[in-house]
């Protein structure tokens, strides 16, 4: 996967070397790198690293401040980091900017996709998705999950346990019967498993689509889990089945055939399934990253673990014996919280947010332009010592006082912060309950290098063994 970056890294130089010129950048400080490549592989480099992209940006920001130019990932790019920039880049106000996606995400994902949307269009699309990802939109969801938590875990006692396969498997079960209903085992449940990997793993290919290719691959496998949809809304439609699930909600209050007229209300067949894509792929790798990361955390932090676990346990002696967790109880779990606030500051998933200027404007002193690619440098913002001391203590109490705006973003901010923070949450808390409840675990390795993808995810896959307590 790393060279089909570097190569595409490369690829897209060539191109804006032709069609770009950096000239109105010279007044920005920071260095483009090396003609061709840019700064690209010292940027990749960094991402196995413990640190990630902040030694990378650390380094920039001591020699050039919160605001400076490079070239990485085949893109003039200005990184901007603190508060000022963060209400700036993610509030959007006044159209100022828009998502910036790669063409691979652009192509599969489709041109409907809620994060290929700008301004009324997508507040428009994010209204009408948003009942099934509210939290009463989730409630019908939760025996499920409860369920399929407890079914998990039961595997894990006497064997050694990858944490993040173990993870990934239950975010999209979750998000599978969700969505469509799925059975959590199955020929339909290994079909949509099956497809929806090589989908995940096609995002940093090379954009040629050529039999073979693993952008090809991921674009057929993007047409045939479009064709299961197909099917489940053609049966649906036909009254043969009736689920109460994502689909059915956003069939039965918003959906129609053809694009034909003009719905404020409704949404065409080619929107509907764009969007779920879009769901899956956002909430399945981050949802899965920070489960793991959470476990890990929790075993290197002794104080922390056992806090959590007494309220956990607290829940457990509370209910009526031989009772199982209740909706009301995974409401109510402050300090699983902050556990998982504090996760999402201390690994910082999404290491930057990355936007497009939609049209002028000023920061720190510095003009950019219309069409610059500008990325929010999230880690920095998550170890501003201002904020939060100690930034490298994993510290789940530094989020019982209120936190300053913009200065936590582990949900994203303004009109695109993510729709599915209350899913995620969800998933996380119902799980940890039971891990709490049932086992002790210790690492089979000691390993803090992550994965180099844009996702921060723990290279080992965090290799456990667990001990009933």
């Amino acid at each position: 996967m790393l060279v089909a970056l570097v190569l595409l890294f490369v690829l897209s130089a060539l191109l804006l070397r032709i069609w770009g010129s950096p000239k109105a950048m010279e007044r920005i400080p920071g260095s483009l790198g090396w003609p061709i490549v840019g700064e690209s592989f010292s940027f990749i480099s960094e991402f196995s690293s413990p640190a990630g992209i902040f030694s990378f940006m650390y380094k920039r920001q001591q020699k050039y401040g919160k605001v400076f130019k490079s070239y990485v990932l085949g893109r003039y790019t200005i990184f901007m980091t603190g508060r000022e920039a963060s209400k700036i880049l993610l509030t959007g106000k006044d159209g100022l900017v828009s998502l910036n996606l790669f063409y691979t995400g652009k192509q599969v994902l489709g041109p409907t996709s809620l994060l290929q949307q700008t301004g009324e269009a997508h507040k428009r699309l994010r209204r009408l998705i948003a009942d099934p990802l509210s939290v009463d939109g989730l409630k019908k969801y939760f025996p499920f999950i409860n369920n399929l938590a407890i079914e998990v875990l039961d595997q894990w006692s006497g064997r050694k346990v990858l944490v993040l396969e173990e993870a990934s498997t239950f975010t999209l079960k979750v998000i599978g019967n969700m969505i469509m209903s799925l059975e959590p085992a199955g020929e339909e449940q290994e079909k949509f498993r099956a497809n929806f990997k090589i989908i995940s793993s096609c995002f940093a290919s090379l954009p040629f689509k050529i039999p073979g290719t693993a952008f090809y691959r991921g674009i057929k496998a993007r047409d045939r889990m479009y064709a299961m949809l197909d099917s489940t809304i053609a049966h649906r439609r036909k009254g043969e089945t009736f689920k109460q699930d994502f689909l059915e909600s956003l069939l039965k209050k918003h959906s129609k055939e053809t694009s034909e007229g003009e719905d404020d209300d409704k949404l065409t067949d080619a929107q509907l399934k764009d969007n779920i894509l879009s769901l899956l792929v956002a909430g399945h790798d981050t949802t899965t990253a920070a489960l793991t990361w959470l476990i890990k955390f929790l075993e290197e932090n002794p104080v922390a673990l056992e806090h959590l676990r007494e309220e956990h346990l607290t829940i457990q002696r509370n209910r009526e014996k031989g009772s199982s967790l209740t909706w009301s109880e995974v409401n109510n779990m402050p300090y699983t919280n902050k556990v998982i606030n504090e996760t999402l500051r201390r690994a910082t998933i999404l290491p930057w947010f990355s936007r497009k200027a939609a049209q002028d404007f000023d920061i720190d002193g510095y003009k950019i332009q219309n069409g610059w690619s500008v990325n929010l440098d999230v880690v920095s913002i998550h170890h501003d010592p201002e904020f939060f001391p100690n930034p490298q203590k994993f510290d789940p109490s530094r989020f019982s006082d209120p936190i300053k705006p913009f200065s936590f973003l582990g949900f994203g901010s303004g009109p695109r912060m993510c729709p599915g923070i209350n899913l995620a949450k969800l998933e996380v808390s119902v799980f940890i309950h039971h891990l709490m409840c049932r086992y002790k675990w210790k690492p089979l390795e000691k390993d803090d290098s992550v994965q180099p993808t844009l996702v921060r995810m723990p290279k080992n896959k965090y290799p456990i063994t667990v001990e009933r307590l």
